[in-house]
């Protein structure tokens, strides 16, 4: 009797130790994971006015990258300008090749060091339409009903969107800091 006694005891203790083991390898496993893969991605495209006829696109696991999307070709009149070296004031960039018009306005992308916005800018207003960060940049974007900006950081490193309308049409600027 006392050796079953004993062995009950045994068994006891082991279901205990392994319980919490393994409580405790799911808590530190579901630690971990709750900042990596499972996470929404960082950059959704924000639908214009209007744009609700248009099917949304498949969202993609934070792990992976779309394939960036490819430039439109220049049009005969105009070449393409290179993207403006960094510098510690801020510099316009000029919008994409060919923009294409929509609804409220025309549809102008920036590209910079940072990732990509692209914007609906009308006569009078502006909106984002998306804004994209390149691999090892973080995002943030604040909005107002006067002006937009999208900052790009990177370690010490800030790529700033600005586009304001507040004191006549919209207006882009692009700065490195």
């Amino acid at each position: 009797m006392a050796a079953m006694r004993r062995g009950l005891v045994h068994v006891l203790a082991w279901s205990l130790a392994t319980g919490a083991a393994v409580t405790l390898s799911w808590w530190g496993v579901h630690t971990v994971m709750a900042g990596t893969a499972y996470d929404p991605p960082r950059a959704l495209p924000l639908t214009a006015a209007g744009a609700a006829a248009r099917e949304p696109e498949p969202l993609v696991p934070a792990t992976s990258r779309p394939a960036p999307a490819p430039s439109p070709d220049p049009s005969p009149s105009r070449s393409p300008k290179p993207s403006p070296t960094p510098t510690a004031s801020r510099t316009p960039l000029p919008p994409s090749p060919s923009p294409s018009p929509s609804a409220s306005g025309r549809i102008k992308s920036y590209d910079t060091d940072g990732g990509r916005v692209v914007f609906d800018i009308g006569a009078s207003s502006a909106t984002l339409v998306s804004a994209t960060p390149g691999a090892g940049w973080s995002m943030q974007t604040w909005t107002t009903a006067s002006w937009i900006r999208v900052e790009f950081a990177s370690g010490a490193d800030r790529v700033s969107v600005f586009c304001t309308w507040h004191d006549g049409p919209p207006h882009v600027e692009v700065g490195t800091y």
